[in-house]
């Protein structure tokens, strides 16, 4: 036996979650099954990211991240004012500590007004001090766009919005996607908790992303990579040397932005985090370890490619994800009166980075058709501020792959 829908969605991160949402405002006859194989939603990496609502400022002028990423941070900040979901749109520093930054930064900074990202503007030294008092800097970009939020509240508010739109659509939590059969023209995902039968499938399975095409019979080119970020908190003593978010400048070399200071939507500060590869994809703590996961990663020839190019820059956050002391001065960088005792352990996260079998990292989203599918195979940040957009766009697929249009109801 099985339960059948008109449509599934695989992954009940922030992404997937939007993708069922705009579908049912879309197609509100249609009934939509959002499939999670967790207790709850955004779990994984929606659930342990930094909550910014990042303005769209570092992303290639046309790409993917970039249009999306503007379209959906004003979406995300009109859904939250709507909805009631905490955020502040606060602004944030990126500060340029050095001479051999002001390049770069002069780059981003004109990505910014290609991608029409709103309120930038270039900052002195002593502006930074009037925004952020602690922060040294020789000059930055200030982006009053960007801001905070509760990614987990937004998900759960729009998983809540669009099974109330339609009384057939279903949230189904502990529904784990084991491997997926073809019934005619229908696709049959089987989990542990039952069976459910879809017309049209879409995936959006984050760290699972490739696990899930591969299931779907899906011919790849590409894998998944699981990187942790450790974070500290600011301690009661420290906490008032950040009012806001401060950034550096990334290192274009470096395919991360950096360690950085945040303040939470509950008042909290988190600063870093860092970048190491993980030997479990889902695994938060430093020593966690799965052979299967370990053995997938280190027998993709991407791999090796990725390690060879970049291994000074991964030993050195191995080496800071142990030494508080390392973590420390990296964070003085933009920071300098802070102290030892001015940081305390905080949570860590695993990002999903998607790598091609030359080794190069694939920057922009990825979305592919399958047959009756669509496969979401790369959504890294700031794919939780573009979430809405993503959605959007993954509907607008759906259309025409699915040949939905006919059966969308008047407006």
């Amino acid at each position: 036996m099985s339960i059948e829908f008109d449509v599934a969605i695989v992954g009940g991160g922030i992404v997937g979650t939007a993708t069922a949402y705009k579908m049912q405002m879309a197609y509100p006859d249609l009934s939509i099954a959002l499939l999670e194989k967790e207790g709850e939603l955004a779990d994984h990496q929606t659930g342990h990211n930094s909550g910014v609502i990042h303005s769209g400022i570092y992303y290639k002028p046309g790409s993917y991240k970039a249009r999306n990423c503007v379209e959906g941070r004003r979406q995300i900040v009109s859904f939250a004012k709507e909805h009631n979901v905490a955020h502040d749109v606060c602004g944030k520093v990126i500060a340029a500590t050095n001479a051999s930054e002001l390049p770069h930064m002069e780059k981003i900074y004109k990505r910014g007004l290609e991608n029409g990202v709103e309120d930038i503007r270039k900052v002195t030294s002593d502006e930074i001090k009037e925004i952020e008092p602690y922060c040294e800097a020789i000059g930055g970009i200030f982006v009053g766009c960007t801001g905070i939020i509760d990614f987990r509240g937004a998900t759960n508010k729009m998983g809540e919005i669009f099974t109330g739109k339609n009384e057939r659509s279903r949230m189904l939590l502990g529904y784990e996607v084991n491997d997926v059969q073809y019934e005619g023209e229908h696709s049959l995902l089987i989990t542990p908790k039952g069976n459910v039968k879809a017309r049209y499938v879409v995936y959006c399975g984050g760290l699972q992303s490739d696990r899930l095409a591969k299931k779907d019979r899906v011919d790849l080119d590409m894998t998944i990579l699981g990187f942790r970020g450790d974070y500290y908190e600011l301690s009661d003593k420290g906490r008032s040397k950040v009012k806001n978010l401060i950034y550096p400048v990334p290192n274009p070399k470096f395919p991360f932005l950096g360690v950085h200071f945040t303040r939470m939507v509950n008042g909290d500060v988190e600063c870093g985090p860092n970048a190491v590869f993980v030997f479990k994809r889902e695994g938060y703590g430093k020593t966690d370890f799965s052979a299967q996961d370990t053995a997938e990663a280190l027998g993709f020839s991407g791999t090796w490619k990725f390690f060879a190019k970049h291994w000074k820059f991964g030993l050195d956050e191995y080496r800071r994800a142990f030494s508080k002391k390392l973590f420390l001065k990296r964070l003085q960088a933009l920071i300098p009166s802070l102290e030892m005792d001015d940081l305390k352990p905080g949570r860590a996260g695993v990002r999903a980075m998607a790598l091609g079998e030359d080794g190069e990292m694939i920057d922009d989203f990825k979305i592919e058709y399958s047959r009756n599918s669509i496969h979401v195979l790369n959504a890294p940040s700031p794919a939780a501020t573009a979430c809405l957009s993503i959605g959007e766009e993954v509907v607008n697929m759906a259309s025409k792959h699915f040949k939905l249009e006919a059966q969308k109801p008047a407006s």
